[in-house]
């Protein structure tokens, strides 16, 4: 298999979970695949093969004390790319499962931040915070922010 067609694969693979948790978050179904490990350790299994497969002496040397004109070298790399593409796919993806599992348990509303996370992971883990700093305020809880409507 290329290189390019285990990054394909790999766009697609993450998907059908970003489409659950956004448009079917209270789908019972949604809810057990979201508790489920196995997409993370698919993903990480691919990034573990890419990354053994990118790294070679001169790239473990330069990554050993970082400079941004050497990283900036490694991800030149169609290899090193798609291994740092796949790390973005497997950590965005895993915090919009956090976020998910927030919004189950608190009620405070996600597709706004899930939507941010599956194109800007941190941003999305920023609006969340946010979200949940504001629905809290607004509550009036002390303890964790409950908002009454859920997203469906």
């Amino acid at each position: 298999m290329t290189i390019s067609q285990i990054f394909n694969i790999a766009n697609i693979f993450v998907l059908p979970f970003w489409a659950l948790m956004i448009l079917l978050p209270n789908w019972k179904v949604t809810r057990q695949i979201m508790e489920s490990y196995l997409p993370f350790v698919a993903l990480a299994g691919v990034y573990l093969y890419l990354f053994i497969s990118s790294i070679t002496p001169e790239n473990a040397q330069a990554l050993s004390n970082p400079q941004l004109a050497d990283i900036a070298r490694f991800f030149a790399d169609e290899k090193a790319a798609a291994t740092g593409w796949i790390h973005f796919l497997v950590m965005d993806l895993f915090v919009g499962r956090w976020i998910y599992w927030e919004g189950q348990k608190t009620g405070i509303w996600t597709i706004h931040s899930l939507a941010l996370s599956l194109f800007a992971g941190p941003l999305g883990l920023l609006s969340h915070i946010f979200t949940y700093w504001i629905a809290k305020r607004f509550s009036g809880s002390s303890d964790e922010a409950v908002i009454t409507e859920k997203a469906s």
